[in-house]
């Protein structure tokens, strides 16, 4: 059995869409299929698979159908299901628009597994915006790496991420081998590691559960913004230019949420009998 496929990326935080608008994939989008299609040596390669799914044709999505017709069931490369993914949200609605199932100029209403979230698009070829809420702050934690250890700014975006400030992103290494503590994160943890380029300007590597080190992290660079913003004592109603290694993304933190600006771009389309 063959079936359709879609590569697109934001920010080279890249994903394999699959069109399953009436759910006939419900039950058969394995762990195993989702590793074997993000493989980057025997399959079509990505940090994880979107796929492209009615909310009233997947169980998760029944509740939330009356607000959002369309539900992105996400899965990280290692085939665990996440709640949310702001690059890969970006890439959901550009298919959207492509295929005409969503203005591309306006607001749509997606469903998550963190609830509805709100995409705004000014455009055909324009940046993509998506207003993840508001950001969910908890007391600070240790994240080690190597030799060091730092102290960390929990923020929750939907998903938990543990925000670490550092002198220099080069000297890190391999962010493989992290270590945390399990109590506090039972389900796991994005860290980002966050250096100060300037006046709200930030960069940032980051190490994705389920992944591992990936280019770019929406999520991520939503939750460093709002560390930044929050150690300098800035927030609300600030923005700032988050930048990985795949690109520059724009954070903005307002009375309501932190909304997440960049690129979403589909590369390519095939069909795959992986």
């Amino acid at each position: 059995m063959s079936y359709p496929f879609l590569k697109g990326h934001g920010t080279e935080n890249d994903f394999v869409l699959l069109p399953d608008h009436d759910g006939r994939l419900h039950g058969d989008l394995s762990p195993e299929r989702v590793r074997a299609l993000c493989d980057r040596r025997a399959g079509i390669g990505a940090d994880g698979v979107l796929r492209v799914v009615r909310s009233n044709a997947i169980d998760e999505g029944h509740a939330l159908a009356s607000r959002a017709e369309w539900f992105m069931d996400y899965r990280n490369a290692d085939g665990t299901a996440a709640q949310m993914c702001g690059n890969g949200a970006r890439v959901f609605v550009r298919h959207l628009i492509d295929e005409g199932l969503a203005s591309p100029v306006g607001t749509t209403a997606i469903a998550t597994r963190d609830g509805v979230k709100l995409v705004s698009t000014n455009g055909p070829e324009a940046p993509i915006s998506i207003d993840l809420g508001p950001p969910r702050v908890a007391d600070e934690s240790v994240i080690g790496l190597g030799h060091w250890s730092w102290p960390a700014r929990n923020v929750s975006m939907g998903n938990p991420h543990a925000v670490v400030f550092v002198d220099s992103l080069e000297e890190l290494g391999d962010l493989g081998g992290l270590t945390y503590d399990a109590a506090v994160y039972p389900d796991g943890v994005n860290v980002e590691f966050v250096h100060r380029l300037g006046e709200r300007a930030i960069a940032m590597r980051v190490h994705e559960r389920g992944v591992g080190e990936t280019r770019s992290c929406g999520t991520g660079a939503c939750a460093a913004m709002v560390a930044a913003a929050l150690a300098d004592g800035l927030a609300p109603d600030v923005s700032y230019d988050v930048r990985v290694p795949g690109g520059s993304l724009l954070v903005t933190w307002t009375e309501s949420g932190v909304v997440l600006t960049g690129p979403a771009v589909i590369v390519a389309s095939g069909e795959t009998d992986i």
